[in-house]
């Protein structure tokens, strides 16, 4: 067996890990591969260091986990579909969403979310790697939905235990009636040629909390591109979604992750919460991600029968 580190991703966090030692050589090793998956089942994240920085490390690491789902939406730039399918690019540009927290500019900054809460698909994961880091800020924040339910007030806990929550692809920050920092202030707003792409199919529904195989609760819910609860979009119910997520927010202990150019790093999206913390305007930052297919089985269309096709 090729020999592989794992290491604690920080010593306070009941969650994440750390693995050295991942070549290409390695990842062909079964017991490699099994022990990466076990880690990554326990812990939710892996911070991969030091890893071969390509496209088709990308792509091997990715396959360890799962096959790779291409994303649903088909105005986000792909690296190169023909060689290496899969492989998507998020990067700062002219036209990216500008917004404002706590007097600073940042640029590409996403609330706490989970993946694809717009498709009745919940994807297994997702690879990140860094192409271009941003001398400052640019980093990626991670939250573990077991750790957020164990410690949030229970009372709220109780609140959302049967909740179901509606999510579309229209995330534009202000139709985000609940989940933006106190000093969050619009400067670009986001393109609005995905709201064309978003109404062409229903809103999702996912639940507020689901129960692992493994026995534990994830509290797994979010503000980004939520239009509120099932069967109570009322001004009440929009009052109570608030103040649960509000719990769940304090609950958060975060790990933000500042990137090096020899990470990769997958995360459990049914597992974890993660947060594109923005960097500032000026700075370009080009990260290249994969997603891994699966699902929980727990969402749904609002109308059902349906799927969401690829836009």
């Amino acid at each position: 067996m090729h020999s592989i580190e794992v290491l604690p991703l920080r010593d306070d966090l009941p969650f994440g890990a750390r693995i050295r030692g991942v070549t290409r050589d390695a990842l062909a090793d079964e017991a490699v591969r099994r022990r990466i998956n076990e880690v990554f089942e326990a812990r939710g994240m892996i911070v991969f260091e030091d890893i071969e920085q390509t496209a088709k490390m990308q792509v091997e690491l990715s396959n360890v986990f799962g096959p790779l789902k291409d994303h649903p939406v088909k105005m986000v730039e792909r690296l190169d579909q023909d060689t290496m399918p899969g492989v998507i690019t998020i990067r700062t540009s002219p036209d990216s969403a500008i917004c404002e927290i706590d007097g600073k500019p940042l640029i590409t900054w996403q609330p706490w979310h989970f993946d694809h809460t717009y498709n009745n698909e919940l994807n297994r994961a997702g690879v990140l790697r860094a192409e271009t880091v941003a001398p400052e800020g640019g980093m990626t924040a991670f939250a573990d939905g077991i750790q957020i339910y164990r410690d949030m007030d229970p009372a709220m806990r109780a609140k959302m235990e049967d909740m179901e929550l509606l999510y579309t692809l229209d995330m534009h920050y202000e139709r985000q009636f609940f989940g933006l920092p106190g000093t969050f202030r619009e400067i670009q707003p986001k393109d609005d040629a995905i709201l064309e792409v978003a109404r062409t199919f229903p809103r999702a529904i996912h639940p507020a909390v689901w129960t692992r195989a493994t026995g534990e609760k994830v509290a797994h819910m979010c503000a980004y591109g939520c239009r509120g609860i099932v069967g109570n979009e009322t001004p009440e119910g929009n009052a109570l979604l608030a103040g649960v997520y509000d719990a769940m927010e304090a609950a958060i202990v975060p790990y933000f992750h500042a990137w090096q150019p020899t990470d990769m790093l997958v995360w459990d999206n049914w597992r974890m919460l993660h947060q594109a913390c923005g960097c500032d305007p000026k700075y370009e930052r080009i990260m290249h991600r994969t997603t891994i297919k699966g699902d929980y089985g727990l969402g749904r269309w609002e109308t059902e029968p349906g799927a969401l096709e690829a836009v």
